[in-house]
């Protein structure tokens, strides 16, 4: 019987995902601290949910590993699927780039992502730290899919011309939908592209150049948005990987 492992942080994600785990026969356990106490280390079968800061921490805790997307997937797809620039480099080599470019730390371990030149970025991180750089681009709407075996298990709208959707309940037209699903799916029949078993895969149109893919997630830290909080659950299951015997 799996186990949902939520932290002391309490987000409607995490509320939801617990509903619909007790809906599903799960046990729950919610982490007083950021310490797992020696009687939940003995589960045999953890699922966790966590923020990205601690995740490998509290995995290594649990014995078990968490699914994570290489930190070159996004430039290393077919210009294709990105239709636009992106390249990985450094945080020292970064600083030495003059035009306005979209810049994010490919793990969320550092800086905020936004439009930076390189002598906008700040100053306190690790020069060597990881850096994804992408040409600007407008983005008209962006959908979240979480996908298991490469197929689309759950998928909700999240934003629409920069503007959040959670205001509007995630509203999206059903055709909207379609089209989100149908380049997904055309992402994830690609034998070029890499995946693990589990992930979240965001996906958009760029205004004048189409449907395009935003980035790769890890899927036991990503927000839910309006997808189905039960086939969330069964992704984030199989992105907590246990040892071979």
């Amino acid at each position: 019987m799996p186990t949902l492992i939520l932290t002391p942080r309490f987000t409607d994600d995490a509320q939801a995902l617990w509903r619909a785990a007790q809906r599903l026969g799960w046990n729950v356990e919610r982490l007083s601290s950021w310490r797992v106490p020696d009687e939940l280390k003995i589960i045999s079968e953890p699922v966790l949910y966590v923020e990205g800061l601690f995740g490998d921490l509290i995995a290594g805790e649990f014995g078990i590993s968490l699914s994570q997307p290489p930190l070159d997937w996004l430039p290393s797809l077919p210009i294709e699927y990105r239709k636009r620039e992106v390249f990985l480099t450094t945080l020292a080599s970064a600083r030495m780039i003059k035009q306005p470019m979209f810049m994010k730390p490919p793990n969320d371990k550092c800086f905020p992502a936004g439009i930076y030149t390189g002598g906008d970025l700040p100053l306190e991180f690790d020069e060597a730290a990881p850096v994804l750089v992408s040409e600007v681009v407008s983005w008209e709407k962006e959908f979240r899919c979480f996908v298991l075996d490469r197929q689309v298990r759950t998928m909700s709208i999240y934003l629409r011309n920069g503007i959040p959707q959670r205001e509007f309940d995630f509203t999206a037209e059903e055709d909207e939908l379609d089209d989100a699903r149908a380049f997904a799916e055309r992402l994830l029949f690609d034998h070029r592209v890499t995946l693990p078993r589990a992930a979240v895969i965001d996906v958009g149109v760029i205004q004048d150049r189409g449907w395009a893919v935003i980035e790769q997630n890890a899927a036991w830290g990503s927000g839910i948005y309006g997808c189905n909080p039960s086939e969330v659950l069964e992704v984030i299951r199989y992105a907590n990987e246990r040892p071979h015997p």
